[in-house]
């Protein structure tokens, strides 16, 4: 199979979409298809196993991280797209990416598949903060409800997703399936040097929190939490490793919790074996994003044998099972704060956890996902390509002909003698001539 994805965000940008792009396609080349992506161009770049064609790209408006690319520089790749012979497009993002991906799949004559990865009706009240955050909420609905039902199909990351989309009104066909973990990279991380290249002792208890810092995902509520965890562990330390607009706040509401001596921002760290030595090094990770679609940062947390303490909202809800290889706690930062005193301070418990997180994680494999995503693909190919079959049966089949006048079906029949194009204008000529008018 031939795949065409096309998205507004890719490493070197570090989120969730570039993670799950990177991991269906890499799982997708390793089973024999094809896949090009078209994504921005960052002005860095790393190999991949797929190709990957970078378009000029801008700084989005409201979000500085974040680039959108300019659908007008696509127009110079046509010809190369259409010789590739794609059997699908599949849209990652709803920007630009969105309506550059229908054209193009217009352009290809092949149908779309759309992931839809964020929940935006949390989202864009956050980055628009001089408009009604209802307002905005209830235009990422009209917004997200009508990209919805542009496509042929939709990969969600949830049910719990899937389930919002549908009070939307999305009646399009939509198929439940998560981006899986690539266990061959993170089956081991080496904690212990993690530890010395950032000066942390090996018996300091160590929490640690990736993802992206980012207002809607609640990131402030873990400083809350580790002010009350100090009391009962007072040498604990939160590492946060990721970047984006909310880390100013962040590190001023630390100082004035007076935790800023025991929580460190590292940044974005690479998925070279940083992330996964980060990961390692922790004895616990901890997550309280109540946006999530999927939570990918805690299936890999659990891969590399890490026990997690999080809430459980959204797709949270689904990635995780209470006992196996983590502590679910309440959306209340006392409740949370009790269940991470727990694990740091039990052995037995935190044995327990640690022993049962990489076997489920294992349930999470990425190439069962790439499977999935594949049937999925398989059978909107095979959608399409029935609806355009029984677009064509009118035209090759005389008996399925629509009743005209008496002198509309001898026209028509004749012209089935030629070819399609023949054939069409015979019957648009006997529907002419039986209403009157073009």
């Amino acid at each position: 199979m031939r795949v065409l994805m096309i998205s507004d965000v890719y490493f070197p940008r570090v989120n969730g979409v570039s993670t799950s792009i990177q991991t269906f396609a890499r799982e997708f080349v390793g089973l024999g298809h094809q896949v090009t992506l078209l994504a921005p161009d960052y002005g860095e770049s790393q190999s991949e196993p797929f190709e990957v064609i970078r378009l000029p790209s801008r700084y989005f408006l409201f979000d500085p991280e974040d680039r959108i690319i300019r659908w007008g520089r696509m127009r110079q790749h046509h010809e190369r797209l259409q010789a590739a012979q794609f059997d699908l497009v599949h849209i990652h993002t709803p920007f630009i990416a969105h309506y550059a991906g229908q054209a193009l799949a217009r352009r290809l004559g092949v149908p779309v598949v759309a992931s839809y990865h964020t929940f935006f009706e949390q989202y864009l009240d956050k980055y628009v903060p001089l408009v009604p955050g209802a307002w905005m909420r209830y235009v990422a609905r009209r917004f997200s409800a009508a990209q919805c039902g542009d496509v042929d199909a939709l990969a969600v990351p949830s049910e719990a997703m899937l389930e919002v989309l549908t009070r939307y009104g999305v009646r399009t066909a939509a198929e439940v399936v998560p981006t899986g973990i690539d266990l061959r990279k993170f089956g081991s991380g080496d904690g212990a040097a993690f530890r010395r290249r950032y000066g942390i002792p090996s018996d300091r208890p160590l929490l640690v929190h990736v993802g992206r810092l980012a207002f809607e995902k609640n990131c402030d509520f873990l400083l809350y939490m580790l002010a009350q965890v100090r009391v009962a562990v007072p040498d604990v330390l939160l590492v946060i490793a990721g970047e984006g607009p909310a880390r100013r706040q962040l590190e001023a509401l630390a100082r004035r919790l007076g935790i800023a001596d025991q929580v460190r921002f590292l940044g974005y760290l690479s998925r070279d074996g940083s992330l996964e030595d980060c990961y390692a090094a922790g004895d616990a990770f901890v997550f309280a994003s109540r946006t999530e679609t999927q939570g990918l940062v805690l299936l890999e947390s659990l891969a590399l044998g890490t026990p997690v303490i999080a809430t459980a909202e959204m797709g949270t809800r689904e990635v995780l099972r209470d006992g196996e290889g983590c502590l679910i706690a309440r959306d209340d930062v006392e409740d949370f704060a009790e269940k991470t005193v727990r694990v740091l301070t039990e052995p037995s418990l935190h044995a327990s956890l640690r022993a049962r997180a990489r076997p489920y994680a294992q349930r999470w494999s990425a190439p069962a996902m790439a499977e999935r995503m594949l049937a999925l693909y398989g059978r909107v190919c095979n959608d399409a390509a029935a609806a355009e079959r029984a677009e064509l049966e009118p035209l090759r089949s005389p008996a399925r002909l629509p009743t005209l006048d008496a002198e509309a079906p001898v026209q028509v029949e004749a012209s089935l003698e030629g070819d399609d194009d023949q054939a069409a204008t015979g019957l648009e000529a006997g529907c002419v001539q039986r209403t009157g008018a073009r």
